[in-house]
């Protein structure tokens, strides 16, 4: 009799995530939850039987054990039991399916949803054809057990590794993350809507979700820290050549950051620097008044002038007896 309000989402695939999503799905529709719930043989469900022995998936019997409902599978060689989860689904395909589009699996969902509180919650009820499904369900609504407060976790949650690249795959999609967190393990928390990524307990990241497959979902603000980033090594990266080729480029740093890049500025800086190693001051080189002295240029030599005299020394000692 509840049939046409379990119908509450379709999803994309069968996966423990979506059929836990289900169920939560469809208790709150309901208001509450049925004391037991019918299984078909499904391997979300039921993970082995041997006659009356069952051994039951674990995570739904936490999904049972949080909501406090009973699990049970249909009987075998039961045809009634199994007639009646198959007959819902039936009458699924036939009323929502039946010469339908839909753009998309949200409309998909808008329009089952319509179905589900019109056509399918006035239909006869099959247990009692003189009533409808609506009138049905309201009598029975007060005996179901209370929603709980605190919904079951139904958030798919994967470990992930960040590579170099500021990103973790999930779903086949890349997620972007801040780039200080590269080549560390995170977890990924995924709802329908969002993809959470966490250190921890700490979301460092939170995305829409994408269903395509190969996409680079992006953060601007997680681009703009990486680019700034770059910005600023290239930046020390060429200071520090600087620096190492001429240490004394330092000073001149100190003068810019002091906004008075005058030649006097860098003496003053260079005199504190030489007062606090304790050096003695630079002397002096005295010369004579001599122009010939003082205006003198001294040129050096071409390396090639160095190699064709030793080429000619080279060849003078092959001559020797």
């Amino acid at each position: 009799m509840n049939s046409y309000l379990a119908l509450k989402r379709f999803f994309l695939d069968a996966q423990m995530a979506n059929f836990l999503r289900g169920h939560v799905g469809a208790f709150e529709a309901w208001g509450g939850l049925p004391r037991t719930l019918l299984y078909d043989n499904l391997k979300s469900a039921l993970l082995e039987r041997q006659g009356d022995a069952i051994r039951f998936h674990p995570t739904l019997l936490a999904l049972a054990a949080h909501d406090r409902f009973e699990p049970r599978p249909v009987a075998v060689a039961r045809g009634n039991e199994k007639g009646r989860v198959e007959r819902a689904i039936r009458s699924i395909r036939e009323g929502v399916f039946a010469a339908r589009t839909w753009r998309d699996l949200e409309d998909l969902n808008g329009q089952a949803k319509v179905w589900c509180q019109g056509q399918a919650a006035d239909r006869p009820c099959p247990e009692d054809r003189s009533v409808s499904v609506r009138t049905a369900f309201a009598q029975e609504r007060p005996s179901l057990l209370a929603f709980p407060d605190n919904p079951f976790p139904t958030e798919e949650q994967v470990a992930v590794r960040a590579g170099k690249t500021p990103s973790v795959r999930f779903d086949r999609n890349d997620y972007s993350i801040p780039h200080t967190y590269v080549q560390r393990t995170l977890s990924v928390r995924a709802s329908l809507s969002d993809v959470r990524v966490l250190d921890g307990s700490i979301v460092i990241a939170t995305h829409p979700r994408h269903y395509d497959v190969g996409q680079q979902i992006e953060d601007p603000a997680h681009l703009a820290a990486l680019v700034e980033r770059k910005r600023k090594a290239r930046q020390h990266r060429g200071q520090d050549r600087l620096a190492q080729a001429v240490p004394n480029s330092r000073t001149l740093d100190e003068a810019l950051v002091r906004a008075v890049p005058h030649p006097n500025a860098v003496r003053l800086a260079l005199e504190r620097r030489r007062a606090q190693r304790e050096q003695p001051p630079p002397l002096a080189v005295a010369l004579p008044p001599d122009p010939r002295l003082r205006d003198l240029v001294v040129r050096p030599h071409a390396l090639n002038d160095y190699d064709q005299l030793h080429g000619q020394e080279i060849a003078h000692d092959d001559h020797q007896p």
